[in-house]
Parts: structure tokens; C-alpha cells; sequence
């Protein structure tokens, strides 16, 4: 399972329980949010690493900057397209 699969299923579960979206929303006010994140998906049995969700985020955004005008420095700019945390999110 890719790390976008994993997230897939983190946002499913927490749809259908509320105890477990209070908890991921409280990993936004950590004082490391990204690694109070990935925490809490590990001990829901969804292994997230920091790391490869950055990594994540940062293919996915680069795969649509090549797929625009050829990649080049006249591809529009995607503001946050990269950020798979603030997506989970906005996905809730």
C-alpha cells in the first residue's frame, strides 16, 4: 500500500469515527503537527512516516508539473499541491 492508499484509509476510518478525526485533528495544534500526525496514524495501525509523506507530496507535485506546457518554468504555479498533510485535511 502507497502512502496516498494509507491516507485513503486513515480518512475513511475517521469518517466513521469520531474519536479518531478528534484525534488527527488534535495533531494540527502540536508543536510539531507532522510528526504528532504520523504518531497517531501508527498507532491506528496505518503506518505513516514523515519522510515518505513529504516525498509523497513532492512526486505527486512535480508528476503535475511535467504533465503541464511540458514542465517547463511557464507551468502554472499549484500552490500546496504538495502538502498530502494539509490535503488529508481538507479531505475530512
Amino acid at each position: 500500500m502507497n502512502v496516498a492508499e494509507r491516507l485513503e484509509e486513515l480518512q475513511r476510518r475517521a469518517r466513521k469515527d469520531e474519536k479518531i478525526r478528534n484525534m488527527l485533528f488534535d495533531t494540527r495544534s502540536a508543536q510539531d503537527p507532522l510528526e504528532a500526525f504520523c504518531q497517531a496514524s501508527q498507532a491506528l495501525g496505518v503506518p505513516i512516516y514523515e519522510m515518505e509523506l513529504i516525498e509523497a507530496g513532492e512526486e505527486f507535485y512535480a508528476a503535475i508539473r511535467r504533465s503541464t506546457n511540458g514542465g517547463g518554468e511557464n507551468s502554472p504555479l499549484l500552490e500546496g499541491e504538495d502538502d498530502f498533510y494539509e490535503l488529508f485535511f481538507a479531505g475530512l
